[in-house]
This record gives C-alpha cells, structure tokens and sequence, in this order.
C-alpha cells in the first residue's frame, strides 16, 4: 500500500491508522512559531463511526487505503439486511442498513448504488444523489400563492418529509436532493 506523508492527507482519503481504516473529514495543515509543521486530521472509521482527532507531521508516513467502487442494484431487505447485486457477475452482497442511516427511505428497488470495498469487505454504501418521490400529503395548491420564499410541508411516499414549493401538490413526483434532504425540481 502506498504511504504518504503527514502533509499529503486530504479530506476524503482513507487511512490505515491503529488497525482501524478511518476517513480523513476535515484536515487542517498548521505552521506554529516553534516546532515543525504538521496535520490536524479529524477522522472517521468507516467500520464503527467513532470519530478521531489525529496530529500527524509532515515527516510522519501514514499508508494510504483505496477502495474499489462497484455499482450494484438493489435487490431487497431482509432483516435489517440489503441486498445488492453486481449487474455484472450477478454475484449477491448483504449489507446492514444502517450503513445508510437516515437516507435508507430514498433507497427504491431496483436503484443502482455505489459500494465501497476493502478487499471483500464492504463499508459504505452511497446513493444517486437526486432521487424521484411523489408527494403522498401536502397543503393544496392556492391559486396566487406563488411567492418562492413561502415553501410548505409534505410527505413523500416513503415517509419523509420534505419542504416544498407552493405550486407542487398531493401525488406529484418531485426529485429531492438526499444529500440536503430537500425538494430540487418537478420530476
């Protein structure tokens, strides 16, 4: 595996630090008056969540992890289980559910996701990012209210729930961006 030095770690890299593989979220590089250089890295591990402060120095060598990405279609959950398929050796992969947290609605099947592996292990799972839903429950639409700053409530046929433009009304599909979890355009 390749290593790099202290200085090289960029938000988004996956490390290989204390047995673990961790997630470098936000990285701050810092010059004080005395002393050398060096990275204020926060991480993630990407196999439990816990959350790290690390200092690494420039002259600090750390291995830097790839992940192979595949897509794969979302076949069914089975408890607490999803299951995905690789369309291209038809081999099936479960993952745990919560690997999605709170966008698991927006997984529809049949979707395509990307998956993250180390080796054979999968670690996160990620979605498209603009997803189609119709609106199952809002206000009606009133004639001349179409101020855009005015947005009201709705729920989404999978439960969540959304702010959405005045004009948008009950069984409309609306594509919601579910990194922000909110209304992008009509479908």
């Amino acid at each position: 595996m390749p290593k790099i030095n202290g200085n090289e770690i960029r938000p988004g890299n996956v490390l290989e630090h204390d047995g673990g593989l961790w997630a470098a979220v936000k990285v701050n590089h810092v010059k004080p008056g005395k002393g050398g250089a060096f990275a204020q890295v926060e991480m993630k591990n990407l196999r439990d969540n816990r959350k790290l402060n690390e200092r690494f120095r420039s002259e600090d060598k750390v291995e830097r992890v790839r992940l192979d990405q595949k897509d794969q279609q979302f076949l069914y959950e089975s408890d607490g289980k999803l299951v995905f398929m690789d369309s291209e050796t038809f081999e099936q992969t479960e993952l745990d559910a919560d690997l999605l947290g709170e966008r698991r609605p927006f997984l529809q099947d049949g979707m395509t996701a990307t998956i993250e592996y180390y080796g054979e292990e999968a670690l996160s799972v990620s979605l498209p990012q603009k997803v189609t839903c119709k609106v199952v429950e809002t206000e009606p639409v009133v004639k001349g209210q179409t101020a855009a700053n005015s947005y009201k409530p709705a729920v989404l046929d999978n439960g969540v729930r959304v702010m959405v433009p005045p004009f948008i009304g009950q069984d409309e599909d609306i594509i919601v961006n579910i990194e922000l979890f909110e209304y992008s355009e009509r479908a």
